[in-house]
C-alpha cells in the first residue's frame, strides 16, 4: 500500500458509474491487485505493494458496508403499510393528467432510472436535473441533488404538486382525487387502522416511504462484504483496491458507496456548472454548484449521468473524474477497465417479487376525469 503521505496527495470523487468487465480467464491465476498513483509535486509513479483479496476486504471494510435488508429507522412497517405504497407508487392517478406516476421517472423494472437525460412529466415538459435511481435512495442523508428534502418520504410529495412532473395544483387536490377511489378507502383504513381520516398526504407519504425503504439490491461486492473473497472477479478486485488508494472513499463511502455529503465537482481542475446546486436551497455562496454525492450502487445501469445527464457512458464519466478530481489527471486503459469492474460490481439484484405491479383500485362514479391542461 502506498505511504500515507503519497495517499495524502490523491484525491478523487468519483461521482460516476460503472460498465461490465471482461470475462477473466478461469484458467489463470488471480494478477495481484496493483495500484498506481502519481506524486503530485514530482511526477514520480508510486506503485503500491500487491495485496491479497484478504487484505483488500479488510481495507473496505473500513470504508463500506453491506446493503441492510431493509433501510427502515425504526420498526419495520405492516404488510398492508407496503401494500398501499406499492400500489400508490404505479399510480398514476396522482397526477393531473393521470398519466405520470412515480414509476414513470424511475421505473422499478429498469434499476429506477428512466434513461432520459431529464425526465418527462405534464404536457411533455422535461425537468431540469436527471433522476436518479429510487433504488437504496433512503440510504442518503439526504433527497434530491440540491438536498431539500431530508427522507424518502418527504421527497414523495415534491413531484406531485411539481407543475412540471405530475402538476396537482396542491397536496389537498391529490387527496381529494384519492378518496373518490372506492378501492382506496379500504387500502388506507388497513395501513392506518387508528386514523380517525386515514386518507392524508402525509399517510400517502408515509406509505410510499415504506414500500421504498424495501427497495434494496444485494449485489457480488456486498458478498464480498460478508466475507467472500472470490465474489469479485480479479479485475473488480484491482479496481477496488485502486478506488481505495486514489481516494474515491473521501465522497462514496457507507453502504450505498455514497450520498452521504454535498461536494462541488472539480477539485483539482476547475468544471463549469451552470446550475446552482445545493445554493438554491442553502443561499450560502460556499454552496454554489455543490450536489449530493450520487450513491454508485446499480450505478452500470442507471445513466446518463452526472446531475443534468451529460455524460452518456460511463468511461467518459472515469476519465472526466481522473481529470477534474484527481491528481493523475489520467487513467491508462488497464485502470479504467478495472474500475468499470468494481463498479460494475455494485449492481445488485431487484426483488421481482417486491416490486410487482399490482392492480390498481378503481375509479368510483365521482372520480375527475384526466385534466390535460
Amino acid at each position: 500500500m502506498p505511504s500515507k503521505t503519497a495517499r495524502a496527495l490523491v484525491l478523487l470523487a468519483l461521482v460516476t458509474p460503472a460498465l461490465p468487465s471482461c470475462t477473466p480467464d478461469a484458467r489463470a491465476p488471480a494478477p495481484r491487485a496493483r495500484a498506481k498513483i502519481v506524486h503530485s509535486q514530482t511526477g514520480e509513479v508510486l506503485e503500491s505493494a500487491a495485496p491479497s483479496a484478504s487484505e483488500v476486504l479488510a481495507a473496505a471494510r473500513k470504508n463500506f458496508s453491506p446493503l441492510p435488508e431493509r433501510m427502515d429507522r425504526g420498526p419495520r412497517p405492516s404488510d398492508a403499510v407496503i401494500a398501499l405504497g406499492r400500489t400508490l407508487y404505479y399510480d398514476p392517478r396522482l397526477s393531473k393528467n393521470h398519466d405520470v406516476s412515480c414509476n414513470t421517472c424511475h421505473p422499478l423494472d429498469e434499476y429506477g432510472a428512466d434513461g432520459l437525460r431529464v425526465s418527462v412529466g405534464h404536457r411533455a415538459q422535461e425537468g431540469d436535473r436527471n433522476a436518479p435511481t429510487v433504488y437504496n435512495a433512503a440510504l442518503q442523508f439526504k433527497q434530491f441533488w440540491d438536498g431539500r428534502e431530508p427522507d424518502v418520504e418527504a421527497q414523495s410529495k415534491g413531484p406531485i404538486i411539481n407543475p412540471v412532473e405530475m402538476a396537482m395544483a396542491d397536496h389537498g387536490v391529490a387527496v381529494s382525487v384519492l378518496k373518490t377511489i372506492p378501492g382506496y378507502a379500504e387500502l388506507f383504513a388497513a395501513a392506518f387502522p387508528e386514523a380517525a381520516d386515514p386518507i392524508t398526504i402525509d399517510n400517502v407519504a408515509a406509505a410510499i416511504g415504506a414500500f421504498e425503504r424495501g427497495l434494496t439490491t444485494p449485489g457480488p461486492f456486498d458478498a464480498f462484504l460478508k466475507g467472500d473473497e472470490e465474489a469479485l472477479s480479479p479485475e473488480a478486485l484491482r479496481g477496488l483496491q485502486l478506488f481505495m488508494d486514489v481516494q474515491c472513499v473521501t465522497c462514496h463511502t457507507g453502504p450505498g458507496v455514497g450520498g452521504t455529503q454535498f461536494q462541488k465537482l472539480g477539485s483539482v481542475k476547475a468544471y463549469k456548472v451552470e446550475d446552482p446546486g445545493r445554493f438554491k436551497i442553502s443561499g450560502d455562496e460556499k454552496d454554489r454548484g455543490a450536489f449530493k454525492v450520487p450513491i454508485l450502487r446499480n450505478i452500470a445501469k442507471t445513466g446518463p449521468y452526472f446531475h443534468d445527464g451529460s455524460l452518456k457512458t460511463l468511461p467518459e464519466v472515469v476519465n472526466t473524474m481522473a481529470e477534474y478530481q484527481t491528481v493523475k489527471g489520467t487513467v491508462s486503459d488497464a485502470e479504467r477497465s478495472d474500475l468499470i469492474a468494481f463498479l460494475n460490481s455494485l449492481t445488485g439484484e431487484i426483488d421481482e417479487e417486491y416490486i410487482r405491479k399490482p392492480t390498481l383500485p378503481e375509479n368510483g362514479p365521482k372520480t375527475p376525469a384526466p385534466d390535460p391542461s
